[in-house]
């Protein structure tokens, strides 16, 4: 791994970007940050405060800056937002300053993982509501997720293990 370039991993929520990319940053010497933390900071509120008060479009908005602005930083593991994929420029700046990893799991295990989260804007409800909610957003995103070429399904897998995958994608390349 060169010092002068980031890890970004992408994926749906719940799919371990922000456990597995604290582990993976300590492991690399590199430094963690977690946009959607970035996002609440620039913008004083919470994202679901953001998605009722402002609209999805300002939330995107202020992801797509944040993008901007840590392309332009190096030795950064990022774990972004799940809908960041949907911006072809936050992908072109990511392509052009890192590893892209991309992390997925079932929608089972996505559904168990953010089961008792509240900070998930567009998965309110109870598992019936949130699956119903979750899969036509997955299935939108998937042709998306699906083009990242560095995968690594997170599905029965300990947050270890996949650490140790996405170390074996940065050193191919």
């Amino acid at each position: 791994m060169s010092d002068n370039t980031n890890i970004y991993l992408l994926g749906f929520m719940g799919t371990g970007k922000t456990s597995v990319g604290k582990i993976l940053a300590a492991r690399l010497g590199m430094t963690f940050v977690d946009m959607d933390d970035i996002i609440v900071e620039r913008a004083g509120k919470s994202i679901p405060e953001i998605f009722a008060e402002d609209g999805e479009p300002h939330f995107r908005k202020i992801e797509r800056d944040v993008a901007q602005d840590l392309s332009a930083r190096t030795g950064l593991v990022v774990a972004t937002g799940g809908g960041v994929v949907m911006d072809a420029g936050n992908m072109e700046d990511f392509y052009r300053s890192g590893t892209v990893i991309c992390l997925s799991a079932t929608p089972e295990a996505i559904l168990e993982r953010v089961a008792g989260d509240t900070n998930r804007p567009l998965l309110a409800g109870d598992a019936e509501e949130k699956m119903a909610k979750m899969m036509p957003l997955l299935e939108k995103r998937r042709p998306l997720y699906g083009a990242i070429p560095n995968q690594v399904n997170t599905s029965g897998l300990t947050v270890d293990e996949v650490v140790e995958l996405a170390v074996e994608l940065c050193r191919k390349g």
